[in-house]
C-alpha cells in the first residue's frame, strides 16, 4: 500500500523581499498541481512572514520525482539570495494507531 507523503517546505523571505518570494512561488503553484502524484500544493502565509509550502504526494516516489523537475529548479533559481537561509523542508507520514477502529 502507498503511504501517502506530506512535506512541509518552509521559505524565510529577507526583509523588503517577502512579495518577490511569495510572487515565485504562487507563479510556479499551478503547474506543480498538474505533475503526477500531487494532491495538495498550498502556500501559506505565517504572521511574521515566513511562507509556508503545504505539500501532499502520492507517494515518496512521486514527491523526489518533483525534486528533478523544471518547477522546483525555478523556484530554487528564483528565490536565490532573496532568503534569509536555506528552505527548511520536512518530510513526513501519518501514523495508523492500530488501538481505533478502521470506520475512524
Amino acid at each position: 500500500m502507498l503511504r501517502p507523503c506530506v512535506v512541509i517546505a518552509t521559505f524565510t523571505p529577507k526583509p523588503d523581499h517577502y512579495d518577490e518570494v511569495k510572487r515565485v512561488l504562487l507563479e510556479v503553484s499551478p503547474e506543480v498541481h498538474q505533475e503526477e502524484g500531487c494532491e495538495l500544493y498550498a502556500l501559506h502565509d505565517e504572521v511574521d512572514g515566513t511562507l509556508v509550502l503545504i505539500e501532499k504526494w502520492t507517494s515518496r516516489e512521486l514527491w523526489q520525482a518533483h525534486l528533478a523537475l523544471d518547477t522546483v529548479t525555478r523556484i530554487q533559481k528564483g528565490v536565490e539570495g532573496l532568503l534569509e537561509g536555506d528552505v527548511e523542508v520536512r518530510e513526513m507520514y501519518g501514523v495508523t494507531d492500530t488501538s481505533y477502529p478502521e470506520s475512524l
